[in-house]
């Protein structure tokens, strides 16, 4: 079992940056694989961001370029560095967690069996 929780969301002003962090704990070893998913009212969950236990990264299309996804395994925390913030980024993000083989690059969001309770991110206009 993996326990993740999300820190470091708030209120921004657009073209700002923020960086979201999320802890692991419990059975880290087992991991895989670790992602940003976001959720805005009205919305689908979608994938922000996925990165590998060997660094490989991916990114959805909306965010490249103005977002990184970082691991420091030694801390067994995970990163999400948001530059260039726009209103349309406005969500609750959660953190994720794929602690079985990878089967698929990138991950589906049913690949993810551990999620935190999410961290709300409003960019203001």
């Amino acid at each position: 079992q993996v326990q993740l929780v999300e820190s470091g969301g708030g209120l921004v002003q657009a073209g700002g940056s923020m960086r979201l962090s999320c802890a692991a704990s419990g059975s880290i070893f087992s991991i895989n694989a670790m992602g940003w998913y976001r959720q805005a009212p009205g919305k689908q969950r979608e994938l922000v961001a996925v990165i590998s236990s060997y660094g490989s990264t991916n990114y959805a299309n909306s965010v490249k370029g103005r977002f990184t996804i970082s691991r420091d395994n030694a801390n067994s925390t995970m990163y999400l560095q948001m530059n260039s913030l726009k209103p349309e980024d406005t969500a609750v993000y959660y953190c994720c967690a794929l602690s079985r083989r990878i089967l698929r690059w990138p991950p589906e969001r049913a690949d993810f069996g551990s999620w935190g309770p999410g961290t709300q991110v409003t960019v203001s206009s």
